[in-house]
C-alpha cells in the first residue's frame, strides 16, 4: 500500500511540469467555449456511479438534455455514454483521459454534475485546485453531490463504529483526508449549487437543497417479482451485498444467521460481492429480505434498489439523524418502513421476521412505496430542475425565468 501511494505520488510528479506548460492552453480553451454553443444541458460524470444513469434520466423526464461521462468503469456498469478508456485504452495515457474529457465537458455541457471528488481534472498533480474557476471561465454551471469517499474526512465522523470500520476496509483511507477536506473547501466555495443528504450531512458545512439522499431509481424498471418467494417451508432466504464487508457489517451477519441455524430457525444467507448491476437485480428478486448496512447510519443505492423491488429491509439508521431529516421536513415521524437494526441487535431481528413471516409482505409494499415517493425518477427530477433553474438553467438550454 505504501509503496502504491509513492508510486502514485512519483507519478503525478511528473506531470506536474506538463500540467504547468498545458494551463495557458486549457485556460485559452475555456475562454473560446465559453462563446462555443454548448449542445447538451447537463453532463454526469466523471465516477463511474450507477446513479449518474438514473440521474440523466431523471434529468430527461423534466426536459433536460444529459450526457454521462467517465474516466474508466466499474464492474457494476459499463452503460455510460462517453468512455474515455475506450478512446486511450494503456493505462500510461490515462492522463489523456483526463484532459480530453475536461475539453469536452466545457465545450459540450451547459452545466455539471459533479462530486467532491471533483470534474474531470480530478486525478491530476495540482491542476484540480483550478478546476472550478476553468469551469467558471467556460460558463459552464457546476452542481456538486456527495456519494461518500469523496466527503468521508474522518475527523469530522460522529460514529466511532464508522470510523473503526473503515479503518480495518480502508487503512489508507487516514492519508486522504486533508485532501477530502481541501476538495470540500473548494467546490464548497466555488459551486453554483450543492445538494447534500445521507451522512454525509456530517462532512459538509454548507449546502443549497438537503435530500435524504439524491439516488434516484426507474420504479418502472425495478419492480416487485410476479411471484414472491419463500413458502413451502422454505427457509427464509436472506440477501447481503457488501462492498466493503467491516462498513456493512457483514461478519456480525454472518455470525448472526450461523447461530440462528445452529437453534434451529431456518433461514440462509446469499451474499454477493463484486457482481453487475443485473446480477443484483435476479438476486433481488430470489430473496425474501435484504440486510444492507449495520453501521453506517443510513441507507443508500442498493438499499433502494431492494426497497423498489419490494423486499422489506434491515439497515442501521442513526437516530440523529432520522431527526435531523424530520425536523428538516423531508420525512414524517415514523415514515420510514426500514427494518432497523444495528450489529448488536441483528440476530434477534432476524429471528422475529423467520418466525413472523406473515409480516414481510406488508413491509414490503410499504418499502416500495416509500421509494416511489422519495426517490423516484419524478421526484429526484424535479429538485434537480430546481436547482438547475436556481443557476439561470432551463430545460432546453433556455435561460430561466428566475435569473
Amino acid at each position: 500500500m505504501a509503496i502504491s501511494r509513492m508510486s502514485k505520488r512519483l507519478a503525478l510528479g511528473l506531470l506536474a511540469p506538463v500540467e504547468l506548460a498545458l494551463l495557458p492552453v486549457l485556460a485559452g480553451l475555456c475562454a473560446v467555449a465559453r462563446l462555443w454553443p454548448k449542445r447538451i444541458d447537463v453532463g454526469l460524470g466523471p465516477e463511474p456511479l450507477v446513479n449518474n444513469i438514473y440521474h440523466k434520466r431523471a434529468l430527461e423526464r423534466q426536459g433536460y438534455t444529459a450526457e454521462t461521462f467517465v474516466h474508466t468503469v466499474y464492474f457494476t456498469t459499463s452503460a455510460f455514454d462517453v468512455r474515455a478508456d475506450q478512446l486511450f485504452r494503456s493505462p500510461l495515457f490515462q492522463p489523456m483521459r483526463w484532459f480530453y474529457l475536461f475539453i469536452l465537458a466545457v465545450f459540450r455541457y451547459r452545466a455539471l454534475y459533479i462530486y467532491f471528488s471533483g470534474g474531470p481534472l480530478f486525478p491530476t498533480a495540482w491542476i484540480w485546485r483550478l478546476e472550478p474557476h476553468l469551469l467558471h471561465l467556460a460558463g459552464v454551471k457546476v452542481v456538486v453531490l456527495p456519494y461518500g469517499a469523496d466527503v468521508q474526512d474522518l475527523s469530522q465522523c460522529p460514529n466511532p463504529h464508522f470510523k473503526h470500520a473503515m479503518s480495518r476496509d480502508y487503512p489508507g483511507h487516514r492519508c486522504e483526508c486533508r485532501k477530502i477536506a481541501r476538495r470540500i473547501d473548494l467546490w464548497t466555495h466555488h459551486a453554483d449549487h450543492i445538494i447534500a443528504g445521507c451522512d454525509w450531512v456530517d462532512y459538509l458545512y454548507y449546502w443549497d437543497t438537503l435530500m435524504l439522499a439524491h439516488f434516484s431509481i426507474d420504479v418502472e424498471e425495478w419492480t416487485p417479482p410476479e411471484s414472491p418467494p419463500g413458502g413451502g417451508g422454505a427457509p427464509l432466504r436472506i440477501l447481503h451485498a457488501p462492498n466493503h464487508r467491516h462498513i456493512k457489517g457483514t461478519q456480525q451477519l454472518i455470525e448472526a444467521v450461523e447461530a440462528l441455524k445452529q437453534e434451529g430457525v431456518a433461514v440462509e444467507l446469499e451474499i454477493l460481492e463484486g457482481v453487475p448491476n443485473d446480477e443484483v437485480r435476479r438476486a433481488l428478486a430470489r430473496a425474501d429480505i435484504v440486510v444492507d448496512q449495520l453501521i453506517i447510519g443510513w441507507y443508500a443505492m442498493f438499499a433502494i434498489e431492494a426497497m423498489a423491488m419490494g423486499k422489506p429491509l434491515l439497515c442501521y439508521l442513526r437516530p440523529d439523524l432520522k431527526r435531523f431529516y424530520e425536523c428538516a421536513g423531508l420525512v414524517e415521524p415514523g415514515e420510514i418502513p426500514i427494518v432497523e437494526c444495528a450489529t448488536v441487535t441483528v440476530k434477534e431481528t432476524i429471528r422475529r421476521l423467520a418466525l413472523h413471516r406473515e409480516t414481510l409482505p406488508d413491509i414490503g409494499r410499504r418499502c416500495r412505496a416509500y421509494v416511489v415517493r422519495h426517490h423516484s425518477l419524478e421526484r429526484v427530477g424535479r429538485v434537480f430542475a430546481a436547482a438547475n433553474r436556481s443557476m439561470g438553467l432551463a430545460a432546453g438550454g433556455r435561460a430561466s425565468e428566475t435569473t
